[in-house]
């Protein structure tokens, strides 16, 4: 419906528009992933400042028209998030997860407890720029699946439920595989399945730490689950 609509959002993309204007791709609690121009932003006196760049937690005042993109009318900032931008490592983990988020929900559907996911994890960036690793990545993509519905199944084989005998990863079962259901499965060790168990059911602020072995196959693991279940194309962590 056409009118003003305020909402709370985390600024994921920031793109140069016309010659003075942006086009910003925001994720909020209850309307999902929106589209907004931000007409003359770029201009030395904007009323806006930088606080349109990625990243920002923002109280936004928009106009629906009858286009997808809305227009951005007022922006107060909530969080600015200052130590994660002074540091490259976290700014570069904040890119990737904003652009995982953006790939895995692309939609206007509510997702309040995804926003409050990413909130959390700029939060933890900006308190703990340390914190900003591959590891990091791999359990932020892992809760992103599991709010989405599709997290690999790493319980016990995702074809025929057995526990024991793990030797195999298979994106189309949705998980590891035993033995006996190996069949259009990729390797995957004890090491990889213990990581990635410990990734997701601990905080972010727990992720544990592996190697760049662990790190490449679980990456190929929740890529590829992405890929077969969600149709959505995630791009490789390392």
């Amino acid at each position: 419906m056409a009118g003003p609509v305020k909402t709370e959002a985390v600024v994921l993309r920031s793109m140069r528009y016309g010659e003075a204007d942006r086009i910003l791709n925001v994720y909020t609690p209850m309307r999902g992933k929106l589209s907004a121009i931000a007409k003359g932003v770029r201009r030395s006196k904007s009323r806006f400042g930088g606080r349109l760049e990625p990243f920002f937690r923002l109280n936004l005042e928009l106009h629906e028209g009858r286009s997808d993109l809305m227009t951005v009318t007022g922006a107060e900032t909530v969080s600015a998030f200052p130590v994660l931008r002074a540091d490259e490592g976290a700014l570069n983990c904040a890119a990737r997860a904003c652009d995982s988020l953006g790939r895995v929900f692309d939609s206007g559907e509510p997702h309040p407890e995804v926003f409050n996911l990413l909130c959390s994890a700029l939060n933890l960036l900006d308190q703990h720029p340390e914190q900003a690793s591959d590891e990091f990545q791999v359990a932020f993509r892992l809760k992103l699946l599991l709010a989405a519905g599709f997290a690999p199944q790493l319980g016990s084989c995702a074809t025929c439920g057995e526990a024991e005998q793990i030797i195999g990863f298979s994106p189309a079962a949705g998980g590891v595989v035993c033995n006996a259901c190996e069949a259009g499965s990729f390797a995957f060790d004890s090491e990889t399945h213990q990581f990635m168990t410990a990734a997701l059911g601990r905080s972010l602020a727990q992720t544990p730490q592996a190697d760049g072995r662990v790190i490449a196959l679980a990456d190929r693991a929740i890529s590829e689950t992405a890929a077969h279940h969600g149709q959505v194309r995630l791009k490789a962590i390392a």
